[in-house]
């Protein structure tokens, strides 16, 4: 039979490994983003919310950008069938009443239909020189258009690249504060170093959460950009030369 000291000890030891292993219900063994929100410096509650308010904004931004950039591309592809297909400047422009202002190839087809007819006027003008000066009022208004478009993009980039310093400001002060805690504690335990360093570090998960869909909305907003831009550049060529013949179909 064992004795009562093998007991004893058997019985130590089972309590000790109890009180180590923490339970799942135990709240210092869960992650809490409110608690580590709501324990953290006011420094650091201060950047976690400056980022917090960022990362809302930009998916503002990026929901914005990606409906109306959706919206010109769709309209765009209208024109540009229809220019595939005209025969004359009055099949090219269906109506001027049905341009909208989140229509930008629309709106640059009025400008140069209101070039076209304003040229009348002008005396002693050979045919390309009408079709240049009629590209030129289109590539006016296609540049309008799409800084129109840009409204608000560079915010993409900047938070993008100013965000993951920001979260690092903010884990650095953080960690800053809970060495100053533990020398005053003069407690090296991993009890009293964990939550401060999970506060502090969850400044930087922060900021590369607000970071990262900015940096990648904001490349494939710009691509996208571009790519219209250079099918406008096709629609305005296309659409020049049919422009460019209506006094000869008056």
């Amino acid at each position: 039979m064992p004795s009562q000291r093998h007991i004893l000890a058997a019985s130590s030891s089972d309590f000790a490994s109890d009180v180590q292993r923490p339970t799942v219900n135990d709240p210092a063994a869960t992650l809490s983003i409110v608690k580590l929100f709501m324990n953290a410096d006011p420094v650091v509650k201060g950047v976690l919310l400056l980022l917090l308010a960022a990362s809302v904004w930009s998916w503002a931004v990026i929901i914005d950008k990606l409906w109306r950039l959706g919206a010109a591309s769709r309209s765009a592809r209208d024109h540009e069938a229809r220019a595939a297909t005209a025969q004359s400047a009055q099949e090219l422009l269906v109506s001027e009443a049905r341009t909208r202002d989140d229509d930008p190839a629309g709106l640059m087809l009025s400008v140069g239909w209101a070039e076209s007819t304003a040229g009348d006027s002008v005396e002693a003008e050979s045919a390309g020189e009408r079709r240049e000066r009629i590209e030129r009022a289109m590539r006016l208004a296609l540049n309008t258009e799409l800084r129109r478009l840009e409204v608000r993009l560079p915010f993409l980039a900047t938070l993008g690249s100013a965000a993951p310093f920001i979260g690092l400001f903010g884990t650095v002060w953080g960690i800053m504060r809970s060495f100053e805690g533990i020398a005053a504690a003069h407690n090296t335990s991993l009890s009293v170093v964990a939550p401060g360093i999970a506060e502090a570090l969850f400044a930087t998960a922060m900021g590369l959460a607000a970071a990262i869909p900015a940096v990648v909305a904001y490349n494939k907003i710009t691509v996208d950009l571009g790519r219209f831009a250079g099918r406008m550049q096709g629609l305005i060529g296309r659409s020049a030369r049919l422009l460019s013949r209506i006094p000869l179909e008056a």
